[in-house]
Order: C-alpha cells, then structure tokens, then sequence
C-alpha cells in the first residue's frame, strides 16, 4: 500500500522514465533515422497528451534530441523555434493588451448584448454573439474569463427580481384582504364596539405585514444561500454558462488569429506549402465564417432545446417585458453605464483594431486586386504578421495620457507621457508558453521531413486512398476531436499535421481537404471541464456537473463535424478547388518512384 501511495505521488517522474525506456529499443534496433525520429516523436506525443512535463518543456526536447540522434544540427533545430507566426502572435498580443487594459471588450460586449434585447433566448444569443466576436480578436480564454462575471451577475439579478416579485404579490394579496375586512366590520358593527373592531384589524394586518416581511427577507437569504430557487432559475444557469463556454471556442475559428491552432496550422502548412498562397487572413476568414455562424445558431438552439424547452415563443420581440426581463436590463443597463462615456484611449484602440482588421481582409483577398500588389517586386515577402507589426508598434508610441510633476514654483507641468499599453503589461499578457510549444512543434516537423518519416508514413497509409474522399475526412475528423478531449488543442494538432500532410500526398487528395476540417476539429474541445481553459472557467462558478458537459458538448461536438463536413463539400470547395491535386502539393507517386 506504501509502495502504491509513492507510485502516485511521483507517478509523472515514473512515466517520464517509463515512457523513455519501453520505446527505446526502437531506435537501438532498427538503426535508421525514420525509426529514430519516431522515437522521438513517441516520447514527445505522449509527454503533451499526458502532461507529464509542462507542455512548453516538453517542445524544447526536438532541441535536445534531434542534434543527440545526429537528425539536425542544434543550430538548424533553433532556427524552428521562431517564425512569422510569433512576429503575428506579438502583434495580437499588443492588441489584446491595449483592449483588455481599456476596458473597451467590456463595452463591446455589453452594448451587443443590449441591442438583442432581454427575452431569455435572445439575451443568451445576446451573450453568446458578443463572446464569439471578442473571440476573433482576443484569445478564447480571456474573452471567458471577461464575459463570465457578466453574465454570472445577471443570471443572479434575474434570480432575485423573481423572489422580489413574488414577496411584492404576496404583501399586496395580505393587505388588500386586511382592509376588504376592515371596511366589513364597519358596516356590520355598532359604532360603540368601531374602534375596537377596527383596532383588531389593524393588529392582525400590522401581524401579517410581519409575516410577510420575514417571509421577503427567508427568500432573500434563500436566494444568498443556495443559489437557485427552482429548477428553471438552476437550468438557466447551466445554459448561460455553456453559451459563454461554446461561443468563446466557436469565435475563435473565424479568424487566423482567433485561437492558437488556427496559428500553428498556418504556420506548418506555409512551410511545408511554400507555393501555396492560398491561405490568408481574408480567404481564411471566408470559408470559415459559415462554418462557425451555422455552429453558433446551432449550439444556441441546441442548448435551449436542452435547458430551457424548445417552442416558437422565446422568439417574439414584442415590447412587453416581464419583472425578469426588466431586471435583467436593469443590470446591463448598470454595468454599461458604470464605464462613464468612452474615452480617448479605448477610440484609439478601436480605431488601430478596424484599421488593422482592413488591411488584414484587403492585403491579398484573391476575389480582387490587394493591397500587397504595391510590393510586387518582392511577392510574399510582406504577410500578415507585418500589418500586426505595425499595429503592436503603434500602441507603444501613441500616448495614453501625460505624466506630471509639480515645479519648486507650485506649478504642475508634463514632463513625460505614457503610452497605451506598456512592455510589462505586454509581458503579463504574452503567452510564452504557447510561442515555445509552437516552435517546438515546427522543429518536430522539420525533424520528420529531413528524416524521411513523412514519407514513409506516407507510403503506409497510401491504401487509404481506396476509400471515398468524404469518409477519409469524417474518419480523420473524428480522430481529432476525440484526441482534443484529452490532449491540449496546440499539442494535439501539432502531432497530427505531420502524419495528415503526407496521408493527403499519399493518396493524391488536396491536402486542405484534409488539413482544414482536422485544424477545425481540433478546437471541438467541448466535453470535459478540462478539455480546454474556457470549460474549466465556466465550470468553476459551480452551476455545472461533469455529466451536464458531457451531455451537452457531445451533441456541439456532433453538430460541429456536421457543419464542417457540410462546408467543405459546398462552400469551400470551390475557393480552394478541393477536386483538384494542385501543382503546388509535392507529387507523392514520383517521389517514391525508383
């Protein structure tokens, strides 16, 4: 028993030495640099899906292992550790600051979930449309963490107006009884015995204002104490905080920048696609937008159905409001007004977030002639990644507001000003641990290609290529999502994309038909309260079980492949001609010609 209790305790050292140890006679056998390259890659998958290091330790390994095993030098395994992706990540992050540290997502937020109106089912349409838009710019889980005492608040408002108003009808029942019998026992009584007569009354109507009165303040303490007052209150709860989990996920695939995965996808597929210049932020934005508006309609049906019931009634728009939906205006309206008038600085950041989202969409759009066509004499050299440049370096220069200091004189001057955000407010926000895991994923891809394990994971699953198209991505689609549950989003797309990419050229298939619904399917993390930061902060303000997850995101992850299937055979087949193999795509069957 002793020994079980040490076994638990440094259970992560033993699976780091186990893990180590049972593969190693893989490359110590078969002496080839494709077998020591998937050692390599064992280790490290197994490492990211259990987290038996930090996943930002466990990318450093390729920086270790590859120079070790004689696959690339240590000086080539550096040079993976930083790209385009992390200058484009570092102007995000500028952005994300300056928003967050101006309180202007909170406006946003607000003033959209004031223009749904209060109704249950648009307020949650409300809440989850303006989660699923600050996603697109901020990172899912700030947008959670930012619009979850928002909506906790006014769940909890819309809970105690309830309570109130039922106090309100009872004290109103109780006195209108007290005095209907007053005015009785006048007419009937003799005027000698009116006073005493109508003293009693009073007694009892001043008895039963006490009662009432306790009874307001046991409801209240009712309220404080356990949160829910009935069933509905508690499923209308579970589904406010599921909206705000699912949208702040859906959000982020709208946009290249909108959640790591759409990042590091980017990133693998231009380096091992450098002709394709296909995939932008404009093109990116075009085939997934659909696909995460129908998923958002979707969920949000599906939750009501779920939760609330589903009738046709929670659509009307009608003007009259009940005491729940009053109350619940009330306190939107409250929150939005305690931001006062907008200031200097939140119109400052607006503007550079439009400005940087334009030149984003029209840099290369393909339907017409874009901006970067200024630079033809160097194509694709300026990318995505220079506009946030320009961006994040904007924000360090722009004042905020001006520092002063009083002279000998009495006199206060400005001698300085500050900027709008500052470098170590940038350094709080800056998620280091995701540009290591990345960079760690490139260099892991880079390792396969020059070993040649790309190839011959190819060759093994060329006899895939007999099955129809659309099942090979249902199949591969699956595979992700359940692997997502388990596994953190980055890591797990980091250990797929260099098994799918070669699958694709194996079997002569377009590798964005494979690659895009896979990198889509990689953020369907929606079962389990640690499948990815936005569940597990919903789920800690304690209105949610395991199963309700589970319940619930099982029928989001259902839909999302559905949604994803239906789009790459309609809309987005056509932008990226998915029939076609394209020249830009290595030709597998002459590569592996003798």
């Amino acid at each position: 028993m002793k020994l079980l209790n040490y076994a638990l305790v440094y259970r992560r050292f033993l699976l780091v030495v186990f893990t180590i140890l049972v593969f190693l006679p893989l490359p110590l056998i078969i002496r080839t640099k494709e077998a020591q390259c998937a050692y390599i890659l064992f280790v490290i998958a197994i490492f990211w899906i259990t987290e038996a290091l930090p996943l930002s330790i466990t990318a450093l390994l390729p920086g270790l292992m590859f120079p070790m095993f004689g696959i690339m030098r240590s000086s080539q395994v550096a040079s993976a550790y930083f790209k385009d992706f992390h200058l484009l990540l570092i102007g995000v992050i500028c952005l994300a600051t300056s928003i967050e540290k101006w309180n202007l997502h909170k406006r946003i937020a607000l003033r959209m979930v004031m223009m749904v109106g209060v109704n249950p089912a648009w307020l949650t349409l409300g809440f989850m449309s303006s989660t699923a838009f600050l996603s697109m710019w901020l990172s899912n889980t700030s947008t959670a963490a930012m619009v979850m005492p928002i909506v906790e608040a006014v769940a909890q408002q819309i809970i105690s107006a309830e309570a109130e108003a039922e106090a309100t009808q009872m004290t109103y029942f109780n006195e209108s009884a007290a005095h209907g019998l007053d005015i009785d026992e006048t007419v009937i009584g003799q005027e000698t015995n009116e006073k005493k007569e109508k003293t009693k009354p009073a007694l009892g109507s001043s008895h039963d204002k006490g009662k009432v009165s306790r009874k307001m303040e046991t409801e209240k303490n009712a309220v404080t104490g356990a949160k829910y007052r009935s069933r509905k209150d508690h499923m209308m709860c579970k589904l406010m905080c599921l909206s705000v989990a699912y949208s702040s996920t859906i959000g982020g695939l709208t946009t290249i920048t909108g959640t790591s995965t759409n990042l590091i996808f980017s990133e693998h597929f231009n380096t091992r696609y450098p002709n394709c210049r296909c995939l932008n932020f404009g093109s990116w934005f075009l085939f997934s937008f659909p696909v995460a508006l129908i998923l958002l309609l979707l969920s949000w049906i599906w939750l009501q159905w779920l939760y609330l019931g589903f009738n046709f009634k929670m659509f009307k728009c009608g003007k009259t409001k009940t005491l729940k939906e009053k109350a619940c205006a009330e306190v939107i309206k409250q929150e939005y007004e305690k931001l006062g008038p907008m200031r200097y600085q939140e119109i400052v950041t607006l503007v550079i977030f439009i400005v940087m989202a334009l030149l984003w969409f029209s840099r290369d759009p393909g339907f017409v002639t874009g901006w970067s066509v200024l630079f033809s004499e160097y194509p694709g050299y300026v990318t995505d990644s220079t506009v946030a440049l320009v961006a994040g370096i904007l924000f360090f220069l722009i004042p905020a507001k001006k520092v002063t200091k009083m002279t000998s004189a009495g006199e206060i001057i400005a001698f300085d000003y500050t900027p709008l955000i500052t470098w170590k407010e940038f350094q709080s926000f800056m998620p280091w641990d995701i540009a290591i895991l990345v960079g760690g994923g490139f260099a892991l891809a880079d390792g396969c290609q020059v070993s040649g394990l790309s190839n011959w994971i190819g060759s093994k699953l060329s006899p895939l290529g007999s099955l129809p198209v659309w099942l090979i991505i249902l199949i591969s689609s699956l595979i992700v999502t359940s692997l997502t549950e388990v596994a953190s989003n980055p890591a797990t797309i980091t250990i797929l994309f260099p098994i799918l990419s070669p699958l694709a050229e194996a079997i002569q298939v377009n590798p964005l038909q494979i690659l895009l619904p896979s990198t889509l399917c990689t953020s369907f993390a929606f079962l389990l309260p640690v499948a990815n930061p936005p569940n597990a902060i919903v789920f800690s303000y304690g209105h949610l079980k395991v199963i309700d997850m589970v319940k619930a995101g099982l029928g989001v992850n259902i839909l999302g492949v559905a949604v994803v299937m239906l789009g790459m055979f309609t809309w987005i087949d056509p932008m990226f001609n998915l029939h076609e193999y394209p020249s830009w795509a290595p030709n597998f069957v002459n590569q592996t010609m003798p």
